[in-house]
């Protein structure tokens, strides 16, 4: 039976009563202080870059959170399934502080990327940590609304984060996006706590705590290692040079990406990098959109700074339209229920995200206005506000209480080694080109190939139908 601080057999409440609502409200801080540290990173970066004398490490700034992360997801994953969510969540808060700490204290572009990677490490566990909490805390009939929260967590920081960042940069200083997020981590946690205490260890089959619980898994922890380092692996690929060897950078960044995939084989359920019907490619569905979207994503501020003159207070208003139809549409979706389908929501938000993209490819390449790719971008939140919190509902659905840790780590390795592959990736189609605008469209023009592979994935997230 399904451990839970609420009896199974005690009609569900919503998600902002009765026993659900202080941690409801204490997960969503959590989600809503981790979205605020994502966009207001994003406003910020191109200016810290600039001031430390960093543009060889903006790519690995971003990319290297999400690869450090992937090893946090399984780590949590692993610990969740044989100890609960408790643990795990408290350590992961402990690493997102800690990171939050050097990266605004630091002084150079190397000491704030460490900074950035220690984040990660906590940030991915914190996210695999939330989902296994969710499992156990709410039954399946709220799965859909609390991750409609979790998504609509997003709106207060995208109305003020961008904005408020690129004002505490200009007016105060940088060091303060991170540091100013520190003192507000602590107070959602406690509001957590109390259901914390009252989770009970996991159950084997027989009923027992502790008995025949998933393994410890160092293994899998060492491909989680291996697939992070190339990640960073790719990010710096660009900077060998070996006499005599001018295509050493390329071997290294095929030879990366190469490892990476075959390191997160085991991380993933099997047949997800063929994208076999079902949870596999629910699962490759979510990292193929992360890819193709925060591909695009973190540089659509430098665009608008870099070709058409923005301060960073208002490049960073082209995320929050996208934030905030994100947030919109993932409840719309929440409200539709089983009115729309798991499978339709998820292509038509494929397809949205693949149209926002080409905009921006397009606006790029043939100077179209700003306001094209901002417009655009609203788009692309739409779609992900769409596909996200279904392609999490159907892992859940997916999985049991034995591997429900597994799944959720493998969704949220998914959505960062996509992520950080595509940044790397694109950091080197940046650096390849002669102009700006050419970097740029090269940039876009990636992310649009990932966004045609997740569209063309998206049909396969359910199961063939049987005669």
């Amino acid at each position: 039976m399904r451990d839970s601080v609420v009896p199974a057999t005690r009609p569900a409440a919503g998600i902002l009563r009765g026993p659900y609502l202080w941690v409801t409200v204490g997960t969503c801080a959590l989600v809503f202080l981790a979205a605020f540290e994502s966009l207001a990173v994003t406003t910020i970066m191109a200016l810290v870059s600039r001031e430390l004398d960093g543009a060889g490490l903006y790519a690995l700034a971003f990319a290297g959170p999400l690869a450090t992360g992937v090893i946090g997801m399984v780590a949590a994953g692993n610990w969740s399934d044989r100890r609960g969510p408790t643990a795990p969540l408290y350590a992961s808060v402990a690493l997102f502080v800690l990171g939050l700490l050097i990266a605004g204290t630091a002084a150079s572009m190397p000491v704030l990327v460490a900074g950035r990677l220690v984040q990660g490490l906590g940030g991915g566990a914190l996210t695999v940590a939330l989902y296994v909490l969710v499992a156990r805390i709410y039954p399946g009939s709220l799965h859909p609304k609390i991750f409609a929260a979790f998504s609509a967590a997003w709106v207060v920081p995208s109305l003020v984060g961008p904005f408020a960042a690129g004002i505490v940069a200009q007016v105060f200083s940088w060091h303060w996006v991170f540091l100013g997020v520190v003192g507000l981590v602590i107070p959602a946690l406690v509001m957590i706590a109390p259901v914390l205490k009252g989770l009970e260890p996991p159950h084997g089959p027989a009923g027992e705590p502790g008995d025949a619980l998933p393994p410890w898994a160092p293994g899998r922890l060492a491909w989680a290692t291996l697939a992070a380092l190339a990640v960073l692996a790719l990010n710096l690929s660009r900077e060998l040079r070996i006499p005599g060897l001018p295509a050493a950078p390329a071997l290294l960044a095929v030879a990366a990406v190469v490892l990476a995939l075959l390191a997160v084989r085991p991380l993933v359920p099997r047949g997800t990098l063929t994208a076999r019907r079902g949870l596999p490619s629910v699962i490759l569905v979510r990292g193929l959109a992360a890819a193709a979207f925060f591909g695009a994503e973190v540089y659509l501020p430098y665009l608008l700074i870099e070709l058409y003159d923005f301060s960073p207070t208002f490049a960073g208003l082209t995320l929050t339209g996208g934030a905030l139809a994100w947030a919109a549409a993932s409840a719309v979706q929440g409200r539709l229920g089983t009115r729309l389908s798991h499978r339709r929501a998820v292509g038509i938000g494929a397809l949205m995200v693949l149209g926002a993209v080409i905009l921006a490819l397009v606006t790029t390449a043939l100077h179209w206005p700003p306001a094209v790719v901002i417009a655009g971008w609203i788009l692309a939140g739409g779609g992900m506000g769409l596909l996200y919190p279904r392609l999490s509902v159907m892992t859940l659905a997916l999985s049991s209480k034995e591997n429900e840790g597994f799944n959720s780590s493998a969704m949220s390795i998914a959505d960062s080694l996509g992520g950080a592959l595509a940044l790397a990736t694109t950091g080197i189609v940046f650096a390849a080109f002669t102009t700006t605008t050419e970097s740029f469209a090269g940039v876009f023009g990636l992310a649009a190939v990932l966004a045609v592979a997740a569209a063309a994935v998206a049909p396969r997230v359910t199961a063939a139908k049987t005669p």
